[in-house]
């Protein structure tokens, strides 16, 4: 018997909604999404998309901080929220008989946050922490450094968590205006999956929104969503740069631009991701550690964005090996490009890949967040079916042309945190070479 199919649409007012009973399932998952990131920050309040994100968990007109979160956690659920490029998301995740619960609970996050003073400057000295703490953390800020390397001066080269200058600069103002303008219902989406029956779930959602009862807050505009600067034409390169810094490590990602999220030539890099770095059976897992013993962690990740991406190869060393590791890099790379793919290590990475979406659905988080991120960036959801059908069809000449339009020499970017003096920078440069 084929699963429950999902139950996709708009409530009055506009607030989108997404439903996937799962009715063995134990849980269920909510999720609220808001097509609020840092692609629609403008320079001056980089940052205050996670700046509202942080203040919508300080308390709500009618709950405190604590009641928030105990009224979830409280029911042995748990409660939490991320900001992204293009979305913002609240969640949340508890035994299924409190499901009404959860909902009610982020309906009044996003649509009443208090916006105390003294909660603002408050998270302003969190948040401010949270960008120190994360330049102490050579292995996570090499890929901001990476992103700043591949999009200067353009939002999407930004760090989400703003900069120290512009996070002291958000005003209380800057938070309500930009909380007025990006989440309104037209601009929002609700994604939840588990045991729940559709009918009664699209009920309470719509009574707990107010969907179609009261008007969007005051100062929004219905209608079309916020605009985004698009990115721009791909820099030439190769391009290099590395934060000279006192570390155990070196750290550092290695990769080029890629395809928009909807791009026919998807499941063709899903591919390339697999073989090369997505697991412990990957070309660059089996060559730079296990063969060579130069690294403890390497792996790669796709970047999607409506209008571009990013294939990121990341890993960590000892300052002494850094050369030869981003060597050994290039030659998979350049051996990815033009060498042969074996039958058998096709198949392994397609089963690789239909095995971790199939086994990922079985949760509801998983499914919850699988089925928000398709909505609220495409305004639909793929079918596992259609996606697995797709990814069956991609031969071996497919990946090889992603491979050779990715990995040209003039498109590759390095970025690099660790003990490394200029001597070392210039070698680098010339090891940033395809063959």
């Amino acid at each position: 018997m084929s699963p429950p199919a999902s139950h996709v649409s708009t409530l009055p007012g506009g607030l989108g909604l997404v439903l996937k009973p799962m009715p063995h399932a134990q849980s269920v998952a909510v999720g609220v999404w808001a097509r609020a990131g840092g692609r629609y920050e403008l320079p001056a309040v980089a940052g205050i998309s996670h700046f509202l994100e942080h203040l919508l968990f300080k308390g709500t007109r009618r709950r405190s901080c604590e009641e928030l979160k105990q009224q979830v956690e409280g029911v042995g659920g748990m409660l939490n929220g991320f900001t992204a490029e293009e979305f913002t998301c609240y969640l949340a995740k508890v035994p299924h008989r409190h499901a009404r619960r959860a909902v009610d609970v982020l309906a009044d996050m996003v649509r009443g946050p208090r916006f105390s003073p003294q909660d603002i400057e408050k998270e302003r000295e969190v948040i401010l922490e949270e960008i120190r703490m994360c330049e102490d953390a050579p292995g996570q800020y090499v890929h901001d450094l990476f992103s700043q390397l591949l999009w200067p001066d353009h939002p999407l080269g930004m760090l989400l968590s703003g900069t120290i200058d512009t996070v002291r600069r958000i005003t209380r103002a800057d938070l309500v205006g930009y909380w007025r303008r990006m989440y309104r219902p037209a601009n929002l989406l609700v994604t939840v999956a588990g045991a729940v029956e559709p009918g009664a779930a699209t009920r309470h959602i719509r009574r707990a929104f107010g969907a179609g009862q009261h008007p969007a807050p005051t100062g929004a505009k219905g209608g079309a969503r916020g605009r985004f600067l698009r990115a721009p034409r791909p820099r030439r390169g190769p391009q290099v740069r590395v934060w000279n810094k006192p570390t155990e490590q070196a750290h550092l990602c290695v990769g080029t631009y890629a395809i928009p999220r909807t791009h026919p030539a998807r499941f063709a890099l899903e591919l390339l991701h697999v073989m090369l770095g997505a697991n412990m059976s990957s070309r660059l897992f089996r060559e730079v550690r296990e063969r060579r013993g130069l690294v403890y962690e390497i792996g790669t990740q796709i970047k999607r964005f409506e209008d571009t991406g990013a294939f990121v190869i990341h890993a960590g060393c000892d300052t002494g090996k850094l050369a030869e590791t981003v060597a050994t890099i290039f030659t998979e790379l350049s051996r990815v490009r033009r060498g042969p793919i074996p039958r058998a290590e096709l198949r392994r990475a397609k089963d690789y890949y239909a095995g971790q979406l199939l086994m990922g659905l079985e949760d509801t988080m998983d499914q919850m967040l699988w089925m928000g991120e398709q909505a609220v960036t495409l305004g639909r959801i793929a079918k596992p079916d259609e996606l697995l059908a797709h990814m069956a069809k991609v031969t071996e000449r497919d990946i090889r042309r992603v491979a050779r339009e990715l990995f040209e020499t003039p498109r590759m970017h390095l970025a690099v945190v660790g003990a490394v003096g200029e001597p070392e920078t210039r070698r680098l440069t010339e090891l940033c070479h395809i063959r």
